[in-house]
């Protein structure tokens, strides 16, 4: 590989091309003016060089390297961080760029295009960091804290736009997924820099300004850590207060069916390390095989008739997630019912297809189904809601035990980060048959959804305990829920 120092051609006044390379220490860094920006380029090379629009104004020296040659980047971004200098990958905006920054000094590595008003010097490589060290002189090319975040998702790939944050005094982080949350170091740096701006580099991170402001204003889950799922268990108890016929949630008062709860999550936490969640599955809307005044064959539970045992769940730590089942009007109208219920940190929404009609249709005469697009429309609306509210990311679980009750399910938007969804396989009766139903869900399933499993107390044949449904029920789900 070839490497070069190339100078701008006018006469040196005494000076010489060492003095240029140690006006490196004089680069002039900027703020961004966004509190929050994506770049969002076709290349690494634009990438690059948008880094460096932003955060320098100036800089005498530059580095530019070429995109194809791994061992000539290489050399480039350790040479540039040596100098405190932009390192920018050569491409068609590279010019401008060195033009804008009056870069008179530009070290090049690999093969690049020709730098118009400079010459060559060449630099052997295997001398680069020698040379840049005699070049340098006595100048400490550590730049002060710029007070700005550069996110990305990996540093090695992003490594010529990552070495120029880092030249102008930015402070870089990954994150995994594009997901501050993901990152213990990312999310406590940017909880300690809540006013820092932020840089994002890629396409990955066009949904990163809610999961910033978790993380800049703490938004918690009630367990604890920012997503509702990774290394939590959620153990439920399903139904609708006052009525055992619907679940064992009904089967008991308030307080009895808070300690029931708690019951059973220590029974879970026995058998795993996860973090385990008690909670309500509470049917907000009940299935009714009678019109109703509204004709809509679903009877809406008032919100006075479910605070108290919201409010007793909320003081004991249980997490609660609203099911509804609405007959022949949408999911979405319905939800929108309990839009104050779903404003509290511990409130998640549950959809149940098998209950959700078509003009025409009752209940129990066929299975029900939804079409995507309305599941889609529900997301959004919960998802802006939570991010509106400034509220903890969500449980958004969606019911199924046959394929046809989500139609077209490879279309379900997942990529709310205010939500985490989750499928609950709602399968009873012989255990032969659940796993059958839990493998042909699993199947196909859009990506970055956790997994639910129903035991039926009466219906399932046997019904799994504690220990065997932690054992048998492969990979662990997400939610475990008793009916």
């Amino acid at each position: 590989m070839a490497t070069a120092l190339i100078v701008d051609q006018q006469p040196f006044a005494g000076s010489s091309p060492a003095a240029e390379v140690v006006e490196a220490s004089s680069a002039q860094a900027r703020v961004p003016g966004k509190a929050l920006d994506v770049i969002a380029p076709a290349s690494g090379a634009s990438t690059s060089v948008e880094v460096s629009r932003r955060l320098f104004t100036s800089s005498p020296v530059a580095v530019l390297a070429d995109p194809a040659d791994a061992e000539a980047q290489r050399v480039a971004v350790a040479t540039a961080t040596g100098l405190g200098a932009p390192v920018l990958l050569d491409g068609p905006d590279a010019p401008a760029e060195l033009a804008r920054l009056k870069a008179s000094t530009v070290l090049t590595f690999g093969s690049t295009q020709k730098v118009l008003h400079a010459r060559a010097v060449p630099v052997d490589d295997t001398r680069a960091a020698a040379e840049v060290t005699r070049l340098r002189g006595d100048v400490d090319p550590s730049p002060e804290d710029l007070g700005v975040i550069v996110l990305s998702t990996s540093a090695q790939a992003d490594a010529a736009a990552v070495a120029t944050a880092r030249s102008a005094g930015a402070h870089v982080l990954e994150a995994a997924g594009a997901d501050p949350r993901t990152s213990p170091e990312a999310a406590a740096y940017i909880a300690e820099h809540p006013g820092d701006p932020v840089l994002a580099l890629g396409t990955p991170f066009a949904e990163v300004s809610y999961p910033l402001e978790a993380v800049r204003k703490g938004l918690k889950q009630p367990s604890g850590g920012y997503l509702a799922l990774g290394d939590r268990l959620y153990t439920a108890m399903y139904g609708h207060p006052g009525a055992p016929q619907l679940g064992v949630l009904g089967e008991q008062g308030v307080r009895a069916s808070v300690r029931r709860v708690e019951r059973l999550a220590r029974k879970y936490r026995r058998v795993t390390d996860r973090t385990v969640v008690p909670t309500f599955e509470i049917i907000a809307t009940v299935a009714s095989s009678s019109p109703g005044k509204d004709k809509d064959y679903s009877t809406e539970t008032s919100i006075a008739k479910l605070e108290p045992m919201i409010d007793a769940a909320q003081k004991a730590g249980v997490y609660v997630v609203l099911d509804l089942q609405p007959g022949r009007t949408d999911f979405l109208t319905q939800a929108k019912r309990y839009r104050s219920l779903l404003e509290r940190p511990n409130v998640g929404l549950a959809l149940d297809p098998e209950w959700r009609l078509k003009r025409k249709q009752k209940h129990l005469a066929q299975i029900g189904s939804v079409s995507v697009a309305e599941v889609n429309r529900t997301s959004a609306w919960l998802a802006d809601l939570t991010r509106e509210k400034a509220l903890p990311q969500k449980l958004f679980v969606l019911h199924q035990f046959s394929l046809a009750m989500i139609k077209d399910r490879s279309r379900l938007n997942t990529s709310h980060p205010e939500l985490a969804t989750v499928i609950h396989v709602d399968g009873s009766g012989p255990q032969g048959a659940k796993q059958g139903t839990w493998k042909t869900l699993r199947r196909g399933a859009p990506a970055d959804v956790g997994w639910g499993w129903k035991n039926f107390i009466d219906e399932d044949s046997p019904m799994l305990n504690v220990p065997q449904t932690w054992r048998k029920v492969r990979p662990h789900p997400d939610l475990v829920t008793y009916q």
